[in-house]
């Protein structure tokens, strides 16, 4: 897709570099080129100097309307402790911003909140920040379509959100005129990002480019976030089975078969929204990762062409002959597996233990366990091919027909800032959270996270008193109500899935040169369908096992070699960035 023709592209350009120009140098002497570093300090201190009311907000249980004015609708941060390794930044030199701004920001909306202009949140940072955000929201089913149509159109608001939607990510849409580049802008006009990013190795080498640029706003969390999907087994699976939790793929066919005696008569949900095939969990025992991976060596592999691959198809074909899986698992969709999983049909879900917290426990009283993903021999370490690198949430991109850059990077660096990190976080004081003892927020018992006076579900509160996927510090550890709720062990499954499964195998986050992203998303494509058709017909019986030599053969003949070496070259130099 080629849009290098945008209808204000020109101006517009041509504003951003002077924008870029102006950042960089001015004329004159040097005592006219900018106030002394002394002078800006002393300037900036002014501006964003507050009372120290941490003596009154730290433990309080029970805040006056004063105190929560004062929280929610001014800038001070004086009550949030430190408690991460690199202290979060507090320049709020910016806001609120100046003029009557408005910025039109294209997102994704989470199903819960279909409309973001009816956002708590960002309503309250558009009162930190003086600025004025018009949402547009594509329908929920609609977005990939949606995000083409404006594309194509050449009308493009302020922000994206997800910008990796664009043919070829966001070096594609620099170069077709789309994006603007940011890295002479981010030091000056988004000083919180900026210093967040650079403070940890790992953070900013996810968040520039090969080549050094920095082209968006990424959502980076003060740590490596636990793994997030894995096994789940009912325990009252265990208790009528009289089994333990299963280790190896032996153990794991024992324990299904008999659980299918027991009653389950669909004991494990294979099917996944994530993955309808392929879930990193039984097909990694066996090395055949879901997609690309790190071999031990360092080097490339695809997952689908690797040695045992015959011999997980046979597992997979025989489990699904002999009733061992659930009958729909190559088309069910999220609601039909949350159907099935409450039912009596399920004894393990292959899920998200935040989501089954929600499903299984809260809404339906059904105890349930986290297993690490099998292995082929007793002994053998888990494996794993997720790993978060401080990369989460969404990204962000600012476009070329942005009116006021300044405001659209002010915007998005809230975001990094301490209060920032708050409000996206933890949503509205006083209501939804409160300020420990050492400045820690947190969701007492009377939350409207919990409580919601609209009787909605944690499910959906956690988008709706708080942001849960944006371009931000997201805390999620500490923010994430599933996670936090009293008696919860959701976080304790993913802390243990994450310590004590080897991760090595999974890939960084790389990004393709243009060229590269094209012909990468042709064959990835191609690979994927036809990896889809066999494996599936494999599984279910329809092909034999050895019809996996002729998808090897196919694929090869696709450019296997040729999809492997450009990934090869991402990873090199991701490596030297």
């Amino acid at each position: 897709m080629n849009i290098r023709i945008f209808a204000k592209r020109a101006g517009l350009l041509a504003a951003v570099s002077t924008l870029a120009f102006s950042t960089a140098c001015s004329g004159g002497s040097e005592a006219e080129k900018a106030p002394t570093e002394k002078d800006e300090a002393a300037g900036k201190q002014e501006q964003v100097a507050f009372k120290d009311i941490g003596s009154d907000i730290r433990g309080s249980e029970k805040p006056t309307q004063q105190q929560i004015d004062e929280v929610n609708g001014t800038l001070n941060d004086t009550y949030l402790g430190d408690i991460f390794d690199q202290p979060i930044p507090s320049d709020y030199s910016a806001y609120p911003v100046e003029g009557d701004v408005t910025l039109d920001v294209w997102m994704a909306a989470p199903a819960e909140i279909p409309d973001m202009n009816k956002q708590q949140v960002q309503d309250q940072v558009e009162k930190l920040t003086g600025i004025k955000v018009n949402f547009i929201t594509p329908p929920v089913g609609q977005e990939a379509d949606a995000f083409t149509l404006m594309i194509s159109s050449g009308e493009l608001p302020d922000i994206i959100i997800d910008p990796g939607r664009y043919p070829g990510g966001l070096e594609a849409g620099l170069n077709d005129g789309a994006f603007i580049d940011l890295t002479d802008l981010i030091e000056k006009n988004a000083p919180n990002y900026n210093a967040w990013r650079t403070s940890d190795e790992m953070r900013r080498k996810t968040t520039v480019t090969d080549s050094g640029r920095l082209l968006g706003f990424y959502g980076i969390a003060p740590y490596s976030e636990w793994m997030w999907f894995g096994p789940l087994i009912k325990k009252e699976a265990l208790e009528k089975t009289g089994l333990e939790v299963p280790t190896t793929i032996d153990e794991w066919h024992t324990f299904l078969t008999k659980a299918k005696e027991v009653g389950y008569t669909e004991p494990l949900n294979y099917g996944s929204s994530y993955g309808q095939i392929f879930t990193g969990i039984i097909n990694g025992a066996y090395g055949v990762w879901d997609w690309t991976f790190m071999d031990a060596d360092g080097k490339v592999g695809w997952g689908p062409a690797q040695p045992k691959a015959k011999e997980y198809l046979a597992t997979m074909q025989q489990w699904n002959k002999e009733g061992l899986l659930n009958r729909d698992w190559a088309t069910a969709d999220f609601n039909q597996r949350m159907a099935t999983a409450i039912s009596d049909k399920t004894a393990i879900m292959m899920d998200s233990p935040d989501t089954m917290w929600s499903y299984w426990k809260q809404q339906n009283d059904i105890d349930f366990v986290g297993a690490p993903n099998p292995v082929l021999n007793e002994g053998d370490q888990p494996q794993v091919s997720y790993k978060n690198f401080m990369r989460t949430g969404s990204s962000a991109a600012i476009t070329t027909q942005a009116e006021n850059v300044e405001a659209a990077m002010a915007f998005l660096d809230f975001g990094y800032s301490k209060k920032g990190w708050e409000v996206f976080n933890y949503g509205e004081y006083g209501t939804v959270h409160l300020i420990d003892a050492d400045g820690k927020p947190y969701f007492p018992a009377d939350s409207y996270i919990y409580k919601d006076p609209d009787g909605q579900p944690v499910a959906t509160t956690l988008h709706k008193y708080r942001v849960h996927d944006w371009p931000n510090i997201r805390d999620e550890h500490h923010s994430n109500p599933l996670i936090v709720a009293e008696g919860s062990y959701s976080g304790d499954i993913r802390k243990t899935w994450t310590e004590e499964m080897d991760a090595s195998v999974t890939m960084p986050p790389i990004t393709f040169t243009q060229e590269e992203a094209s012909r990468e998303a042709e064959l990835g494509n191609q690979l994927a369908t036809l990896r889809s058709e066999y494996f599936a017909k494999i599984i279910m019986g329809e092909l034999p096992v050895d019809a996996y030599d002729k998808f090897l053969q196919e694929a090869q003949k696709m450019g296997l070699e040729e999809f492997v070496a450009l990934h090869q070259a991402a990873l090199d130099r991701y490596n030297q960035r």
